[in-house]
């Protein structure tokens, strides 16, 4: 490893297959990463990843070569994957890397079960964005961390001075326009999900944005540039980045080799020599030789539109086939025939588990109800309809305000039957944390917390969810829980229940319910609505700015609009939304929902059967005529569940229609 100062900088560089790795391991670089033909997150090229005998000569062939080997194991898992990803750490611990790179929080719990001693690096996926959750993973044997992409350099320095964590920062290389591990859409549409490895990419569509009576000829205004940081070495290292990451798990030598190299000899040379280095060497090598155009993404600040890339969208250019990932499709509607094949399913996998004495995981029984609201109006209208949990939502859309603590306490006061929760925001910064906990503490008699972070989770009593008249606490869906082991995780750190993600499909949903203890009132599941399918720090409503003739920008647009949408090449209208989580100069995050509501209502009776304990609804966004609507049914559904089917027959949809998300796709539990 190099070290400046005494301190370590490490060039990782990436290996898409034996190949690949053969060569770039020879390069100008310390460490190579890499991955196996499952359980990562580069899974779309058959002719990519390492076979288990390939491994094993790749982490000897870098060690041979006096580099580090890192491998992949760093997407999200379902249920019936857990038998098989049990064995693959067993044989990775026999193959000795020097470290694995995890998502799922199954890893660890796996690894505490086997005795395996892997080293554990976190990956971007966890989005991590917080000093507690950082202080957690610490704790919890993490020795280094990928830190949110939206996250500045400075924020690195920060962390490092109160922690002893390693950190790592993409320094090149194509980049998500959400947050890591929270788009859900691919997963949602395709069945395909980005935290899996398979993601489709439809936020390179070209989508045009139409805000009030308007639309703007944008193009591709969720495509973002190429990380590019080869000009900022000095500063990368005095923010103590102790890992230089290249992306490109999916690339092929030629790109591969003098880009690595290029950043190898830049390090070499600034290491050697600050006083004099040449920051810009290389940087005509970089611009001809570019596919999209390049960014510093937010290392330095919230960059806007500078992030958003024009060059050569849509084409195909940027793949090894010549083709793009998707084009815009329809979600998958939820026709009276696709609910009786659901249906069909269902039953047909409650059978079998029953006739192998493997019961569901809890008793048939009555279904609690949780509805998300985003104002009092609607808070007060749950409890007179007697709502079991009423979730005060962390990220009010705009033009709607934040719940008041003074609301807060009225709403508590008189609650009736109804329990009143908080819900974090999905990605809470230190500030916003610190501010979480204030507001706490005026706020005695809260039922319970919606955890979106380990960091939120610890400022709010994290292992104290049964003392005393202390809150509960549950974790909300962008902790993207999808098996067993993953959120007795988290029941481990205090939590008492939890929403299953919403890109788990039927099956996975029933064999994950059926793995839980029996009786348990664990396990949520969104029924209703749309969850945020794309959750961005990059701000959408700046991209409403009127074309010029010549191709320049105009003013932006304010007409009031509190929301727009994103129209796809075939029409369909995607609603965002921005929250007043930062209102200001900085603005607030952006919320794309998906075109048509979720709809699994139909299915409750089996899903209760199968020991589901709560229905979760997500239409704060509806207006409230139709919002009442969506309550008054859902309240009929949780009290004649074995109905279900019956009672949303005639149910007419409040927008578009109703889709069936991942449900629609067939997904097997037991594979």
């Amino acid at each position: 490893m190099r070290y400046f100062n005494g301190r370590p900088v490490e060039l990782l560089a990436p290996a898409g297959n034996f190949a690949i790795f053969k060569e770039i391991v020879s390069a100008n670089c310390d460490a190579v990463y890499f991955g196996g033909k499952h359980f990562n997150m580069r899974l779309h090229r058959k002719d990519f990843n390492f076979s288990g005998e390939e491994l094993a000569d790749a982490v000897l062939l870098a060690h041979e070569k006096g580099k580090r080997a890192y491998i992949t194991v760093n997407n999200m898992y379902r249920q019936g994957e857990l038998s098989r990803l049990e064995e693959y750490l067993a044989f990775l611990a026999e193959l000795k890397p020097d470290a694995i790179l995890v998502q799922d929080f199954a890893v660890p719990k796996l690894l505490q079960k086997l005795g395996l001693s892997l080293v554990m690096h976190g990956s971007v996926m966890m989005n991590v964005h917080n000093i507690g959750t950082v202080k957690h993973l610490e704790k919890n044997g993490f020795s280094r961390v990928v830190l949110s992409r939206e996250l500045p350099l400075s924020y690195v320095r920060a962390a490092a001075a109160r922690t002893s964590m390693e950190f790592e920062y993409f320094v090149h290389g194509d980049m998500c326009v959400a947050h890591g591990g929270q788009c859900l859409y691919s997963g949602m549409l395709f069945g395909s999900s980005s935290n899996q490895g398979r993601c489709l990419k439809p936020c390179r569509w070209d989508f045009q944005i139409e805000r009030g009576s308007r639309r703007y000829a944008t193009s591709f205004p969720l495509a973002v540039k190429d990380m590019y940081l080869y000009e900022h070495i000095p500063e990368l290292i005095h923010n103590r980045v102790a890992g230089f990451k290249i992306e490109g798990r999916m690339r092929e030598i030629g790109y591969l080799l003098p880009l690595v190299n290029a950043y190898g000899d830049a390090i070499d040379r600034y290491i050697d020599d600050p006083l004099s280095y040449d920051r810009f060497r290389e940087r005509g090598f970089f611009y001809e030789n570019r596919k999209r155009d390049l960014s510093t993404g937010y290392a330095f600040g919230r960059p806007g539109l500078s992030n958003i890339n024009r060059r050569m969208e849509g084409t195909g250019a940027f793949y090894s086939t010549g083709k793009v990932f998707s084009t815009a499709a329809e979600e998958p509607e939820l026709s009276a025939e696709k609910i009786q094949a659901i249906r069909q399913e269902l039953a047909c996998f409650l059978d079998r588990a029953e006739q192998a004495q493997k019961p569901a995981a809890g008793e048939a029984g009555r279904v609690e109800l949780a509805v998300k609201v985003q104002n009092m109006f609607q808070a007060r209208y749950c409890v007179e309809r007697g709502v079991d949990h009423v979730y005060l939502s962390g990220e009010v859309f705009l033009p709607e305000k934040p719940f008041s603590t003074a609301a807060i306490r009225e709403l508590i006061e008189h609650r009736g039957k109804s329990k009143i929760w908080l819900s974090q925001g999905r990605m809470m910064l230190d500030q916003e944390l610190e501010e979480f906990q204030a507001a706490l503490a005026k706020l005695d008699g809260l039922d319970g917390l919606l955890i979106s972070s380990l960091g939120g989770l610890a400022v709010s009593g994290g292992g104290l969810a049964a003392a005393g008249d202390r809150p509960a606490l549950r974790g909300d869906y962008g902790l993207n829980i999808q098996n067993s082991l993953s959120w007795q995780y988290y029941k481990d750190c205090g939590l008492e229940g939890f929403t299953i993600s919403p890109e788990t499909k039927s099956g996975d949903t029933l064999a994950l319910l059926k793995a839980l203890e029996p009786g348990n009132r664990d396990a949520e599941l969104i029924v209703f609505g749309s969850p945020t399918v794309m959750y961005l720090e990059h701000d959408l409503f700046d991209n409403t700015q009127d074309r010029t003739a010549d191709g320049g920008q105009g003013a932006p647009a304010d007409d009031g609009a509190a929301m727009l949408n994103l129209v796809d090449e075939k029409g369909f209208r995607h609603p965002v939304f921005k929250d007043s989580s930062r209102t200001g100069p900085s603005g607030g995050r952006n919320h794309v929902l998906l075109v048509k509501d979720l709809f699994l209502l139909p299915f409750m009776g089996e899903l209760v059967r199968a020991g589901l304990s709560r229905a979760r609804v997500e239409a704060s966004y509806l207006p409230m005529e139709q919002f009442r609507r969506v309550v008054d049914l859902c309240l009929a559904v949780r009290d004649q569940s074995e109905n279900a089917a019956a009672l949303t027959g005639d149910f007419t949809p409040p927008r578009l229609g109703f889709s069936a998300g991942p449900w629609a796709v067939p997904g097997n539990g037991e594979e």
